[in-house]
């Protein structure tokens, strides 16, 4: 597509496998997303995209990933509150034609598994930070294992009589986490075999660090869960993947795209020049 759209505190620039969503520096931009700085993500790892209304003359632009596409969003599960979610984009309703049209571009784009979980990641996790304190130790990544150091101040009496901890990547089966913003927030690594036990209170468990009030704040314990899973997911093994043959495009669904691009160059929305080099992208995928 080589275009871009902006939006508030985000800007997506398409490319044709793929879209670079980059977030503005600002003291209005949410902590997260500066953390994340920027992020490419790939149309494969996409299951839908979705146009709503937004608030106060707004429309949303939501992309929405995968199960198992994205380390980062599998471990926030759905807990990300909506301005602190990396894959919408808030444009003035006076855009909304063009987000329509963006919209279908990424519908079309979509992968042929887009309706199944993925396989394997297929977005990087954000760069980590090295550490970050929990209310009750300091928890590290180096990229191999994971570290926790208990603060006498915080720790329970469990977690003292177990020491501190280390778990390498290859003893682990996955990270839960309990977003800072809600009450009994956490995160808890997953021992390999140990899927099917319940767990335990966090505050008990030598496995997990439990967060508090500016502790394991979601700009740093987020991005380094996601990172942790990455690595989890990495040291797995697994059967590869059976290649599927790509579909060829519908000759309708182009007709129809290619009467939708008339109809944002007949509102001005397009030029001349790029609505003749949008019509010949489409016709060249027949």
């Amino acid at each position: 597509m080589g275009d871009v759209l902006t939006g508030f505190h985000t800007v997506w620039e398409f490319d044709t496998d793929s879209v670079l969503i980059r977030f503005e520096r600002g003291i209005r931009t949410p902590k997260l997303l500066q953390a994340l700085g920027e992020r490419r993500i790939p149309y494969e790892a996409l299951a839908a995209v979705e146009l709503a209304p937004g608030k106060r003359g707004t429309v949303v632009l939501r992309a929405v990933p995968r199960p198992g596409a994205d380390p980062l969003m599998d471990v926030a599960d759905g807990q990300l509150k909506e301005s602190t979610d990396p894959y919408r984009l808030v444009l003035p309703e006076q855009r909304d034609a063009l987000a329509e049209y963006y919209a279908d571009e990424i519908r079309a784009a979509l992968g042929p598994d887009a309706a199944d979980p993925a396989q394997r990641p297929l977005v990087a996790a954000p760069a980590p930070p090295p550490s970050f304190k929990a209310y009750d130790g300091k928890a590290s990544f180096d990229g191999r294992s994971v570290a926790f150091r208990w603060f006498w101040t915080g720790a329970s009496s469990a977690k003292w009589k177990a020491g501190d901890q280390r778990f390498a990547v290859e003893e682990l089966s996955g990270v839960e986490w309990r977003s800072p913003e809600i009450a009994g927030g956490y995160l808890r690594l997953v021992p390999r075999g140990g899927e099917d036990r319940p767990p335990g209170q966090a505050d008990q468990d030598p496995a997990a660090v439990v967060f508090g009030m500016g502790y394991g704040l979601l700009h740093e314990s987020l991005p380094f869960g996601a990172a942790v899973l990455e690595a989890v997911r990495a040291a797995a093994p697994s059967a590869p993947a059976a290649r599927v043959p790509a579909a060829r495009p519908d000759p309708g669904g182009i007709a129809d795209r290619i009467r939708h691009l008339g109809a944002l160059h007949d509102a001005g929305l397009l030029t001349d020049d790029e609505f003749s080099a949008k019509k010949a992208q489409l016709l060249a995928e027949l």
